[in-house]
């Protein structure tokens, strides 16, 4: 009798709620995440400048190998590939070579990455959910640098992105602009909190309330993905489970149509990426699944930038369009090698495995890996850069330009989301 009295005065857990309530937990804690997200990415751009920071680091991308660095760091500072892209349009609209922004656009497609490793770091108490959920954010990551490794040497040898970006360009120059605002839904709905949480620091110094909303962000992110894994593992069971997996795990090609859906709708890679992680830790997918749906997320972060690069008029504007088109199109062909090239096809998912078998033995993998994958190898070359390269005066020249001013005013004024 005092054990069934006991039992009946248990608090209810997360796991243990009606199914109407347990979803409704969920929504909120998915909306959660998001903020957090919004609010990690806020606080960077405040610490790093923002488009003028990424301006700033452009300006020492001397060489292609220097561009993707800059490019990666440009993007984990600014958590925000969007703001980075419009910024390398801008630079390429006031004069800088198309040939040098390739380059910058392959880093920022690496740097943008960063958001859904910090999120799998939400399960770090949890051995098995971290494991998972590590392989499931750094896949997308080697996904990037091995594409990197792949296309870099072939752009500098023979230039077919920037051949076929121009070609494309030379055939949509003039066309009318287009914009996503309005259709960006999430950002409508999780901004006003995102800024409300970040202005409440705005009264410390810069330094010192960026560092606090970064830091309240990342708080926020670790308790959503806490607990909204031990939703997922009780939820997502039956009809549920097996609808997800047809829309994400079953084929290849459906996983990157799915990623590329997602992404042109929520107008976030980062945000697509960040809710995958989860389900990953929570067993709900494997990395082989998650895989195909991060790929097809690259392909949908270029969609806003490239219809924003069309609104760009001048004596450049077909160079604008050629570097958004460059973006795509490396993306697409990226997405096209890894899925059906059988020795390639499997390197990201195994390095991503070993990597998290490393994480799991110690945690200081992880972070090493973060700090120096996206900040100290990246921040070294920038310093170095910096000591004893000179500027090189076609890229201040550009940046300091009146029409790349232009074109990044036409590009925020899209208010692009794309992360």
């Amino acid at each position: 009798m005092r054990e069934s009295l006991n039992d009946e005065q248990s608090p209810a857990t997360p796991e243990s709620l009606p199914g109407w309530l347990t979803w409704l937990f969920a929504i909120s804690l998915v909306y959660a995440l998001l903020v957090g997200v919004g609010v990690v990415g806020a606080g960077f751009k405040w610490i790093s400048g923002g488009a003028d920071g990424a301006q700033a680091i452009f300006e020492f991308a001397g060489n292609p190998i220097a561009g993707v660095i800059l490019g990666t760091l440009a993007t984990a500072l600014v958590q925000s590939s969007s703001t980075v892209t419009s910024v390398i349009v801008g630079l390429v609209a006031g004069g800088v070579p198309v040939s040098l922004a390739v380059p910058m656009i392959m880093g920022a497609n690496m740097g943008t990455t960063i958001t859904n490793t910090i999120v799998s770091l939400g399960n770090l108490r949890e051995s098995g959910a971290f494991n998972k959920s590590f392989q499931a954010a750094t896949v997308h990551d080697f996904f990037n640098l091995y594409s990197i490794l792949i296309f870099l040497p072939i752009e500098i040898m023979f230039q077919p992105l920037e051949k076929m970006g121009g070609v494309a360009a030379g055939w949509l120059v003039g066309g009318e602009g287009a914009s996503m605002k309005s259709a960006n839904f999430v950002g409508a709905a999780t901004k006003p909190v995102s800024a409300a949480i970040v202005d409440a620091f705005r009264a410390l110094p810069d330094s010192v309330g960026a560092t606090l909303a970064i830091v309240a962000g990342i708080s926020l992110i670790m308790f959503s993905v806490i607990y909204l894994g031990r939703i997922l593992r009780g939820a997502l069971t039956g009809r549920a489970r097996e609808l997800l997996e047809r829309a994400v795990g079953r084929r290849a090609e459906t996983g990157v149509l799915s990623g590329t859906v997602v992404t042109v709708l929520v107008q976030s890679s980062s945000t697509t990426t960040s809710l995958i992680v989860p389900l990953a830790g929570a067993g709900v997918l494997t990395t082989r699944q998650v895989f195909p749906f991060t790929m097809g997320a690259n392909i949908g972060t270029c969609i806003t930038a490239l219809l924003a690069a069309t609104s760009i008029s001048g004596a450049n504007e077909v160079f604008a369009l050629q570097i958004a088109l460059v973006h795509l199109i490396y993306n697409v062909i990226g997405v096209l090698v890894f899925l059906y090239t059988p020795w390639i096809r499997d390197l990201p998912i195994r390095t991503a495995v070993w990597l998290a078998n490393r994480a799991g033995q110690n945690r200081g993998w992880a972070f090493g890996y973060i700090f120096s994958v996206f900040f100290m190898l990246p921040g070294g070359v920038f310093g170095g850069e910096f000591m004893f390269q000179s500027r090189e005066p076609l890229v201040i020249e550009a940046g300091e330009s009146e029409r790349m001013l232009e074109c990044e005013a036409e590009i925020e004024a899209c208010e692009m989301a794309i992360e």
